[in-house]
Parts: structure tokens; sequence; C-alpha cells
């Protein structure tokens, strides 16, 4: 199911006075404007404007796709906790269109999250050019919209913290602020120079905040994905990228993979195991399934990215070869690797939707996940809401472990970053 992202704000001149909201749609993937909406709706309170632009937010979602997974975010906290239905609706203004937003799109399609004002800051600007005109005499027109032409390249980052920037990414993003780590995408993890590796692990509460009552009890228990990249190959040391092509584990990485394995069994909580199809995660997985008595479910959405002509060259030989390529790879996620691979918009579009159907699957339950470097990567920053560029950021270490927690209302949780202890 695709993913889009509903970024919505409205603003009174007077409180009621002169009104006017915004909204923008955003690709849940690769964080691209899809649509924008705004309108100068004359003499209203802020909430009946913020409403607004929430339905106007939603109807554009739905033109885009009426099957798509809707997470909408604002800075209303009473327009977010009265559409997640922790708060009642007492104001008669407000009820008509509270009922009109969750009339488009079926309720199981969209979640709600509360996000800070300077992050929703795209929508903003639509709602107050859309007062701007109002004033002017006249409506909101797309042609002169500056909204996102005039948001600073730091704003487009916050907007871009997409897909899974759940009510808990800000405490991860803080957890983790501290923290720096080595780069690297491909399978040996040297798509760039190492900045500092390190081993980052947060642990956060997972608690629903409720007006007047502080922080509440969380909504059930979530189905946690530990992540295990798989162990060695060949191309491992030689930092070579490794993708799609189906490689063995080598004697190093097979004793990896039995020792990751002698820590799960020993650790005694996974209840599942899926792996991708590769050789070499495929033989990682059977090593723990051994351990633990469970069979090995394949997931084709669990693969690595496609590489394409860089497949088996390292980092130093593709920018030799491919100068001009990898330098458009490294600045937009759009871009593709020589030789038709995938860009990194695809693969995070393609692992959020196995995200979805494996979280529906395993809901409260402990599912090992087998997989590679990009994969992980890529559930991790959507799980933190941290923008496409975060992924040259983080180490991930052969046979490491990295494990998220999915909540039923949502929100996901970071509770370990690229863990090695058994490998010491």
């Amino acid at each position: 199911m695709r993913e889009l992202v509903v970024e919505a704000d409205g603003g009174s001149r007077g409180n009621p006075g002169p009104a006017g909201y915004g909204a923008v749609v955003l690709d849940a993937a690769s964080g691209e404007p899809l649509a924008e909406r705004a309108e100068y709706i004359g003499v209203a309170t802020n909430n009946v404007a913020e409403y607004r632009g929430l339905i106007a937010g939603l109807k554009a979602a739905r033109e885009l796709d009426p099957d798509a997974r809707v997470r909408v975010r604002m800075d209303s906290k009473l327009v977010v906790e009265q559409m997640s239905g922790r708060w009642k609706i007492k104001h008669p203004d407000m009820k008509p269109l509270a009922a009109e937003a969750a009339r488009i799109l079926p309720p199981g399609q969209v979640t709600y999250e509360w996000i800070p004002r300077e992050r929703n800051k795209h929508a903003d600007r639509l709602a107050n050019e859309a007062m701007d005109a109002g004033k002017r005499g006249g409506q909101w027109e797309p042609s002169a919209s500056s909204a996102a032409l005039s948001t600073s390249a730091e704003d487009v980052r916050a907007a871009r913290v997409v897909g899974d920037a759940a009510a808990g990414a800000a405490k991860a993003r803080a957890a983790l602020a501290s923290r720096t780590g080595s780069a690297g995408l491909s399978e040996a993890g040297g798509s760039r120079a190492s900045v500092g590796a390190a081993t980052a692990q947060a642990t956060l509460p997972r608690t629903t905040e409720v007006e007047g009552a502080g922080w509440g009890p969380d909504l059930g228990p979530p189905a946690t994905f530990v992540l295990l990249r798989h162990g060695e190959t060949a191309l491992t040391p030689e930092k070579r990228f490794s993708g799609s092509g189906d490689h063995e584990l080598s004697e190093v990485g097979r004793r990896q993979a039995e020792a990751v394995a002698e820590a799960l069994a020993a650790r005694g909580t996974i209840q599942a195991i899926v792996s991708s199809p590769l050789k070499r995660c495929r033989q990682t997985a059977e090593a723990v399934a051994a351990r633990v008595g469970l069979e090995v479910r394949i997931d084709d959405g669990l693969r690595e990215t496609d590489f394409g002509a860089w497949e088996g060259l390292t980092f130093a030989e593709v920018r030799e070869r491919y100068g001009d390529d990898l330098d458009a790879w490294l600045a937009s996620p759009k871009a593709e690797p020589t030789g038709g691979g995938e860009s990194f918009a695809t693969v995070a579009r393609r692992v959020a939707a196995t995200r979805d159907r494996l979280v529906r699957e395993y809901q409260g339950r402990t599912v090992l996940v087998v997989t590679h470097v990009t994969p992980i990567k890529t559930l991790v920053r959507l799980a933190i809401g941290a923008p496409p560029e975060s992924l040259f950021r983080m180490e991930l270490s052969a046979a490491s472990v990295s494990a998220v927690a999915y909540y039923a209302d949502g929100n996901a949780s970071l509770r370990l970053l690229n863990d090695t202890g058994h490998l010491r």
C-alpha cells in the first residue's frame, strides 16, 4: 500500500478574524511534495481554519491515491487528539468539520501525529499566503506560491522526516543526536569514508500523551523487528558493493552466524524468522532457525538494493569509472546506480510496504528479520523520522543486531542499533 503524508495548518488574524488554511501532500518514502492546497476562508477561528486545512489535505491525498495509507501531521494538538478519538469534540463548529474529515478516507487508512510548529512550516506558509491573498481581495494561486521555495534547506529536511515520523521520532533523534557513526551503503558498509564508528542504542518509553493527564500507558504489545544483518561474504572485507549478487557466507561469516544464533537462542524471545531470499541472508537465518526451532520464511521485499553496474566494485573503483553517476547518487535518493540499479527512494517504498505487511502479520510478536544494509538502515531511518541522507551516517556491521518496535497506533521506537557484542 502506498503511503502519503499530509501536513496541514490554518490560521486566523484575530481569532476570529480573516482566516486561511494550507496543506501539502508528500510522498512518504522520498519526501517529495505531490500537491499543495490553500484558501482564504473569510472570518473564522484558528481551529476552524485548521480543520479546513485538514479536510483539503485529505481530499488532495484521496485524489492522488484513494487506497493510500495517509499519515496526517499537524501542529494543532486539538485537531490531532480529536481526530485520533482521544479528546471529545464539544464545540458545535468543530463537530461537522471533524465528521467531514473522517468521511474522506476509511478510518483505518489514516493516522494522526502532532508535530512542533517549526516542523510544519510548508503548510504554515501556505496558510499565510492564503490570508495575504484574502487581504488583497483575492484567492491563493498555486502559480504565485513561494511556500516551498522560501523554506530553508533545514526546514525542507525537517519536512522530509516522513514515512514513519511517529510521535517518538523526536525523542529517538534526541537520544541519538550525540552519537556519531561511519557511513556506508554497500554490503561492505564502505560507500563513504568512516566518520567515526559507534554503536548507538535508544530505548524509549512507549506512552501516549493525554490532555491534563501527563503520560499514559501504551496501546498494547508491539510488533518487534529484531533486524539482523547477514554475516560476512568474501566481498565484505574489501568493502565492495554487494547488492543483488547471490553471494555465500565466507568462513568468517559462518562463524558470525553461529555466534549470533547462540546469542538469540539464549535470549529466547524470537517467535518467527523472515529472511531476504539472497543466499547470505538465508544461510544466516538458517543458523538461527536451527538453534531456536523455527522455520525460515522468505520475503522478496527484504532483498538488498540492486547496485547495477557497481555490483562487486569498491567505492574507489566506482568513483573512477562512473564518477558523475556516483555524485548524483550521493546527492539525491532518486538517483539510480549506473546500469539501471535501484534508487534509494525506490528501495524505501519497497521496504516500507514490506514493513507494513509484516507489522500487520506479527503485531504483538517478536520476529527476526534477516536482511541487508540498505533495508535495515531504511527501516531505522523511517522509524526515527530521519531524512534520506541519514543512510550515509549509520554504521552497520556484518552480523549486527538492531531492533525497532512498531505499535498499534502507528508509532515506532528504535530500541537498538548495530549491536555486535555477541561477536566479541
